[in-house]
């Protein structure tokens, strides 16, 4: 069982997603060797809630981690008490392992070797630099690099080859015995540090796109050697790999304004319009789901724990989920979405989706494209009609809207208890 998370990717940035100017053989591999989703959705538009819903199964704020958790040493994140997919496949006799970005706690008791993970390797911050392994986002800078708890130091070299290197070698190490890797990539997060070779090929790209496809194609590069493993040791069918990017791009200072695209949507990471919360992901399992297929049934990064427990006969864990087995979706193009609805909050932004119908509290849009006033604190959208959101519909519907708010309801009173 491998997770592929990738940070910042937005909705359409890859080949098989819609993309024509970037170049992913490799992460388009899997969506032909599998099932690629079409409305799939983050558990938040921001890094640290994305990864509590898809590690515990839960709405961030269920997971103790309603927003992003301090990147200093020290400072908790998510509690110990919550279930990870980790700790549950662990229970089942897998070997658990993490490389990567972790973002979800600081302490000895929050960082991947207290949440379930035998074996880790990466940062436990927001981002680091990928040559000196440093936290440079505000001071005093400090190294952040750590292995099963210690803080080890490659200086000078490159991480996304570290990490390549530590997915591989947990690989051969495990192949003969049950194994979870959760390879949490820090790319194309800023900073936008590619590769000579991609930089190249992209410098016909306007900048930020340039920069950031660059990074894209690097992040595919890592991600094709780590998949030719699996491959050399004749493991593809007997591995389920999963991918997904955890919210939408960013269009912060650090990526230069921009870069990623959400293609037709509105919205990039840290807003609940589409941009931010939709993204890429895909399931592969070769011989045993259908192949080169999508599925265009509403599923959510919350849902991977219950799948992955109902694809390997693993007992879930005694804690009440929000998160929904995909397997019936997997199974058939036909069966229904195993969501009536679906919530997200961060901060004071808020939204609702049931069926095609959407609505947002107190909405924000990160990629600016339209202004919002006043009138718009509430904003409907019909998606079958309105994938970009451009038409606010809350005044001409009142008893959708009416119907959405009691579901907002429902959800702040589950929350509360």
């Amino acid at each position: 069982m491998i997770i592929i998370f990738t940070d910042d990717q937005g909705s359409i940035d890859l080949n098989c997603y819609g993309a024509k100017d970037l170049i992913t053989p490799h992460m388009d591999s899997i969506a032909k060797r599998g099932i690629r989703f079409t409305q799939f959705y983050a558990a938040a538009p921001v890094c640290s809630p994305s990864r509590a819903g898809l590690l515990t199964g839960k709405f961030p704020q269920r997971a103790g981690v309603p927003g992003n958790v301090s990147s200093k040493h020290g400072k908790s994140g998510m509690p110990a008490e919550q279930v990870t997919i980790a700790e549950m496949l662990k229970d089942a006799g897998y070997r658990t392992g993490h490389v990567g970005k972790w973002h979800l706690g600081y302490t000895e008791e929050t960082m991947p070797n207290g949440q379930g993970f035998d074996e880790s390797f990466g940062h436990m911050g927001g981002c680091i630099d990928n040559y000196s392994h440093f936290f440079y986002w505000n001071g005093p800078n400090r190294h952040d690099l750590w292995k099963n708890g210690k803080e080890v130091w490659h200086d000078g070299t490159y991480f996304p080859d570290l990490m390549v290197q530590q997915c591989q070698n947990y690989i051969k190490e495990h192949r003969d015995e049950p194994f979870f890797l959760y390879w949490a990539i820090n790319v194309p997060h800023y900073p936008l540090q590619a590769t000579d070779k991609w930089r190249k090929k992209y410098a016909h790209l306007p900048s930020p796109r340039n920069k950031y496809a660059a990074f894209v194609s690097t992040m595919d590069d890592c991600i094709g050697e780590v998949l030719k493993t699996l491959d050399e040791f004749k493991l593809r069918e007997d591995t389920i790999v999963i991918f997904q990017s955890d919210h939408g791009h960013s269009q912060e200072e650090r990526t230069f304004g921009g870069g990623g695209s959400a293609g037709p949507f509105r919205g990039a990471k840290f807003s609940l319009f589409e941009g931010g919360i939709r993204v890429p992901a895909m399931i592969s399992w070769p011989g045993t789901i259908a192949k080169g297929e999508e599925r265009h049934q509403m599923a959510t990064g919350c849902d991977w724990l219950p799948t992955i427990a109902e694809l390997t006969g693993t007992p879930l864990p005694q804690q009440k989920l929000n998160g929904k087995s995909l397997k019936t979706v997997i199974d058939s193009s036909e069966a229904q979405s195993p969501h009536r609805d679906f919530y997200w909050q961060i901060g004071k932004s808020w939204a609702i989706r049931e069926g095609d119908w959407k609505l947002l509290g107190n909405p924000r849009d990160t990629s600016q494209q339209g202004q919002l006033t006043k009138q718009d604190q509430l904003f409907l959208v019909d998606l079958s009609n309105d994938p970009g959101e451009k038409r606010n519909l809350a005044a001409s519907n009142p008893a959708k809207l009416e119907r959405l708010k009691q579901i907002y309801r429902r959800y702040q009173t589950s929350l509360s208890k």
